[in-house]
């Protein structure tokens, strides 16, 4: 991308975080602006009415919903790893403070929605924090048609659901799965499995019986700069 239509995108990028910190600031919604990339965290009994106006108001005209996510905050901006020998980067999650977003208990889920305008060449992201025990928000299906499988989804792996939605089941897990696969608290491992019966012809669950392992993998190598004087690696309190 040339620097003229680099700045172009910024610039555009600048206008919309502006004209939507105009628009929602009494509504209760602030505006985040990095990476290129703008936010709008919105208050969950404000979704419905602002999903409208991004998508009717001429000045934003977000026909699109491109996605819909959900997010489980609870270990935001912790290691990966708790000992002095692993990265806190890379592989690691942590890479976040965790007061950047001054997260509390009550908003440990969110569901996020990404949204183009055909019209104005834009994306935005909608944060919008749900409360921890009733993780509610209102299904925009009926703002956004394509929402449908997406909340969907989101209800099936971290919980959320999603009020008024025409059909909200689950779509990636079995009908008799328990728990949110996506959750934090969630074992890797699972809870059951299931297998085949030859004698009772007929699939069957049964208590899961791997044993739990981490999958992030941690990778450790020589590196010359840290070698004393004998050869030899030093520790790492002496690095």
């Amino acid at each position: 991308m040339s620097s003229c239509a680099h700045n172009g995108m910024e610039d555009r990028l600048d206008r919309l975080a502006e004209d939507l910190a105009q628009a929602f600031d009494e509504s209760g919604c602030s505006v985040e602006r990095s990476c290129g990339e703008v936010t709008l965290v919105v208050p969950v009994a404000k979704m419905s009415d602002i999903a409208l106006r991004l998508r009717d108001d001429e000045q934003f005209a977000f026909e699109e919903l491109i996605d819909v996510c959900g997010v489980d905050y609870s270990a935001y901006g912790q290691s990966e790893w708790q000992t002095d020998a692993a990265p806190n980067s890379g592989f690691g999650r942590g890479v976040t403070s965790l007061g950047e977003l001054e997260l509390m208990e009550s908003n440990r889920f969110a569901a996020v929605y990404h949204l183009l305008s055909i019209t104005h060449n834009t994306r935005v992201r909608l944060r919008v924090f749900v409360d921890t025990e009733q993780p509610i928000v209102a299904s925009m299906v009926p703002v956004w048609p394509s929402a449908d499988w997406f909340e969907r989804e989101a209800f099936d792996l971290y919980g959320i659901l999603f009020d008024g939605h025409p059909d909200l089941r689950r779509i990636l897990t079995d009908y008799g799965f328990i728990g949110h696969p996506f959750r934090k608290d969630f074992p890797l491992i699972g809870q059951v499995e299931m297998r085949y019966d030859p004698n009772l012809k007929r699939v069957i669950y049964e208590p899961v019986s791997i044993d739990p392992r981490t999958l992030v993998p941690r990778v450790t190598r020589d590196d010359n700069r840290y070698l004393n004087e004998d050869g030899a690696m030093q520790e790492a309190g002496d690095a």
